[in-house]
């Protein structure tokens, strides 16, 4: 059981590190909305920052909306922590522990990012991901020479954006109807993002394995123990 839980400590603190270093870089060396090829033309970097859930989903803009989601996000990742160390106590198989892992992970990464990047990095009004209409919170927004009020997103401890990144620019055949042209994945994300989603994917294809049945007995099988005794 300890075995296994500092294997999962282990990946959970790797997927982390990754997951701030990379959101850490972004934030610092690019510009917003800047655009970079990271592997032919297809998968790029692309710095957005999104103030709602996972791959950019948004939530409201009233300050109970942002807080609701970040108070969310503390109870899973406790409950997450408390259900992953009571099932490796139980001995549950490793492939299992991982994936819930890699979700508590992906959670725990997305709230640092609510939970502290206000405090520590510049805040730009005329970002247009800090902007949030309906909030009521006003701000001026200098740019080329003229100063202009926004309304800009709330900020502080559970308040700040998620910095997103990773995008396939890969798109439909026009043949194909509907979505001919169109991206196949439009949504730009982070390594918290996939690590939620390879969680949440390795748990749906494995749970006959993770989750196995108990077999009813066989009347027949029964019957002949009983002829036998």
């Amino acid at each position: 059981m300890k075995k296994n839980l500092l294997i999962v400590t282990l990946v959970v603190f790797a997927l982390l590190i990754l997951d701030q270093v990379i959101k850490v870089y972004i934030k610092t060396s690019f510009h917003p909305e800047e655009h970079k090829y990271l592997i032919g033309s297809w998968f790029a970097a692309h710095y957005i920052e999104n103030q709602g859930m996972a791959f950019g989903t948004t939530f409201g803009a009233s300050i109970w909306h942002k807080l609701a989601l970040s108070i969310f996000r503390v109870v899973a990742i406790i409950f997450i922590a408390y259900y992953l160390i009571k099932e490796a106590k139980k001995g549950a198989k490793l492939s299992f522990l991982i994936a819930l892992g890699f979700i508590w992970a992906g959670a725990t990464g997305n709230l640092i990012d609510s939970m502290f990047y206000d405090f520590f990095f510049h805040f730009n009004p005329c970002d247009r991901f800090n902007q949030l209409e309906g909030s009521k919170v006003m701000a001026d927004c200098k740019d080329f020479g003229r100063s202009f009020p926004v309304e800009v997103r709330h900020r502080g401890f559970l308040l700040g954006n998620v910095v997103d990144m990773f995008q396939f620019d890969v798109l439909w055949p026009k043949w194909v109807p509907y979505l001919g042209g169109g991206q196949v994945f439009p949504a730009i994300f982070n390594v918290a993002d996939a690590s939620i989603t390879v969680g949440v994917a390795t748990l749906i294809i494995g749970q006959r394995s993770f989750f196995p049945k108990n077999k009813k007995p066989n009347p027949e099988n029964e019957e002949v123990l009983e002829d036998k005794a």
